[in-house]
């Protein structure tokens, strides 16, 4: 979690963030790059990859690749897909089992509720 909020605020605005037990979601924004455009989203998910995945191999002892090269990006086109999306984020720990309620789960961050994540 610490890997995906690091560029929160610098890179991306991160709305909403699950760490499941075999996969991720995430609901994020690119910022503006002063460069002009944005940000790369495929770069920002790299350096996230890269560095929890070390993370996760030293806590392990372990070596090797951890995370999948893929990725599957949606366009969020306006608030009700926004909700949508966010509602699921906040539910999938909640019908995987995990949880009996969406707070409860300790691998969920919102933004705006700084007691989740």
């Amino acid at each position: 979690m610490n890997a995906l909020r690091h560029w929160d605020g610098v890179k991306w605005t991160l709305y909403a963030a699950v760490i499941m037990p075999d996969h991720v979601h995430a609901l994020a924004q690119p910022m503006p790059s002063p460069e002009g455009g944005a940000f790369n989203l495929a770069a920002i998910l790299h350096s996230v990859k890269r560095y929890s995945s070390r993370r996760i191999n030293q806590l392990r002892g372990t070596q090797g690749s951890f995370w999948q090269d893929e990725r599957y990006d949606r366009i969020v086109r306006d608030e009700a897909e926004l909700h949508k999306h966010w509602q699921y984020i906040r539910n999938n720990a909640v019908q995987k089992g995990l949880s009996t309620h969406p707070g409860e789960y300790p691998w969920l961050y919102e933004k705006g509720r700084e007691s989740t994540g």
